[in-house]
């Protein structure tokens, strides 16, 4: 049995505030694998899935011994309800001494496949619509037993993955009322599939992965400035195994790291440079990950408006997403050489802040004028980019909470795609939907260069139109990548953190956009 705390405490004390004076709401999970008859074990619920039919809904794969115990009315009840079986639909029904289970916890998963197993995404978003519905209850989720179609591996992981997602928490800061006792939560996965436990322990290391990104981004701003979470970064790396390098201010100065020094000038909280590196004996490539980590983004002197503000705690995603996937890289042992990057940095306003016009020299010896301070994320990635290449990496690929211009052009759940090398590009967004993450590919198209033209320095960091504010940044990224270096660029910034409604497997806040996108490349360079 695989036990997690699901929200473990990001972030290094300082000592203004202690670490135990925050560790309240805590939830803790287990999952295991079971392969006796749903209907027969004991649990607080059971969930089944049941799919779009003609005149009923039809219960699928794994809910025939519930429904047996039914009397085969499971269908006829699920009728009488509404239920339709579109993908995500949720039904709550009363037992009455059917199952040992006093709830069954029904959920549409869309037309039955003609031919093969279910979608694992749509498995994946039922098991965690069911997890976030019954973790909502006063007291908790409890023993669950996901009776969901799980006859193969693939399906097994779906089922798992999701549930795990769906049964994230985050309680930090929560007191009084407001506060859950401590519970536990038991997931029972009912398979027979051969590699089920092998599928199961993937996708633990992968939703603690997603939980550590999700922990990262929802925490306060104040306690994640960037010498927290470069002592998160310390605390991952020793307990996974993996190599880490950390750069203070004194040591990015003296190095010639005219990026993340110009952005962090203007706070009391300096930045930092982490360097994070998994070695494998049988590895022939290496693939380096670079993050964004501005820990908080004011705009600087280029103020953001008070509603554009109040989530910039989040401009670390891609920080925190390659911090998460590096550990989820060491836990897999992928046969791989992985470096990951963390540029981390506190944009704000004040007397020793950059100013536009100022000119920064990124490492390396390229000089940047700065136009914008609030186009500071493509400064420190400047920096960590050329760093980077010094590894020879078979392939960069960057991820940043980068433009608002991605939400225009894309939304809120499809993150962007963009690369110097057309197969490249294709790669990742193969490697996305693999994951079952959403992305598109984008261009970088070379009209858009000369608009980044400065009048005094090799390049602005702003282009002098707005239009394609995402693809111009993809440009500007692009002009520190060494000819034959194949690279890509993920633009994050909307689907990283979700403002609106919880849905499927995703939580209200940080959402881990990203994470199991890098775990994936690296597993496709490790075969």
């Amino acid at each position: 049995m695989i036990t997690h705390r699901a929200t473990p405490e990001p972030g290094a004390p300082r000592r203004r505030r202690s670490r135990e004076a925050t560790s309240i709401g805590i939830v803790s999970t287990t999952l295991s694998v079971n392969t006796e008859s749903p209907s027969s074990l004991d649990a607080d619920a059971v969930v089944v899935g049941y799919h779009s039919g003609g005149d009923a809904p039809e219960p699928a794969s794994g809910a025939h011994d519930v429904d047996a115990a039914f009397s085969g009315g499971l269908a006829q009840t699920l009728s009488l309800l509404g239920a339709s079986g579109t993908p995500e639909e949720v039904h709550t029904i009363a037992s009455l001494g059917a199952v040992k289970a006093p709830v069954v916890v029904a959920v549409g998963l869309g037309p039955a496949p003609s031919d093969g197993p279910v979608d694992s995404d749509i498995l994946a978003r039922a098991a965690g619509v069911a997890l976030r519905s019954l973790s909502s209850r006063p007291e908790g989720a409890g023993r669950v037993l996901l009776a969901l179609p799980a006859q193969t591996d693939a399906e097994a992981e779906a089922v798992a993955l999701g549930a795990w997602l769906g049964s994230y928490s985050f309680g930090r800061y929560r007191t009084g009322d407001g506060k859950k006792s401590d519970t536990t939560t038991e997931l029972v996965l009912a398979s027979s599939a051969a590699g089920s436990d092998k599928a199961v322990e993937r996708a633990t290391v992968l939703a603690q992965a997603v939980f550590l990104t999700r922990d990262l981004v929802n925490t306060a701003p104040t306690d994640l400035v960037p010498e927290d979470l470069a002592a998160t970064a310390r605390e991952v790396a020793e307990q996974a195994g993996l190599q880490i390098e950390v750069l203070d201010e004194r040591a990015l100065s003296e190095g010639g790291y005219g990026g993340l020094i110009g952005v962090g000038q203007g706070s009391a909280n300096p930045p930092r440079l982490v360097r994070l590196s998994h070695t494998h004996p049988e590895a022939t490539r290496t693939v380096a990950f670079v993050g964004k980590g501005i820990t908080f983004d004011s705009g600087g002197l280029s103020l953001k408006p008070a509603g554009s503000m109040d989530w910039m705690k989040s401009d670390m995603a891609g920080a925190a997403s390659v911090l998460a996937a590096m550990r989820a890289i060491a836990a897999l042992n992928l046969k791989v050489n992985a470096v990951g990057y963390l540029a981390v940095a506190e944009n704000m306003p004040s007397g020793t802040a950059q100013r536009p016009s100022d000119v920064l020299t990124i490492y390396g010896g390229k000089t940047v004028e700065v136009l914008n301070t609030d186009a500071e994320g493509r400064l420190v990635l400047a920096d960590a980019l050329v760093r980077a290449q010094e590894d020879e990496p078979d392939l960069v690929v960057d991820i940043a909470t980068l433009t608002g211009a991605q939400l225009v052009a894309l939304g809120t759940r499809v993150f962007a795609v963009m690369s110097n090398d057309d197969d490249v590009r294709s790669q990742v967004v193969s490697a996305a939907s693999s994951a079952g993450e959403a992305s598109w590919p984008m261009p970088l198209p070379e009209e858009l260069r000369s608009g980044l033209d400065s009048s005094v320095a090799d390049i602005a960091n702003v282009a002098g139109e707005r239009w394609g504010g995402m693809l111009s940044a993809g440009v500007f990224l692009k002009e520190f990548i060494e000819d034959g270096v194949k690279w890509a660029h993920l633009d994050i910034a909307g689907p990283s953190f979700n403002q609106g409604g919880p849905y499927g497997y995703t939580s209200k806040g940080g959402t881990g956009a990203g994470t199991r996108t890098l775990v994936r490349i690296a597993e496709e360079y490790a075969e």
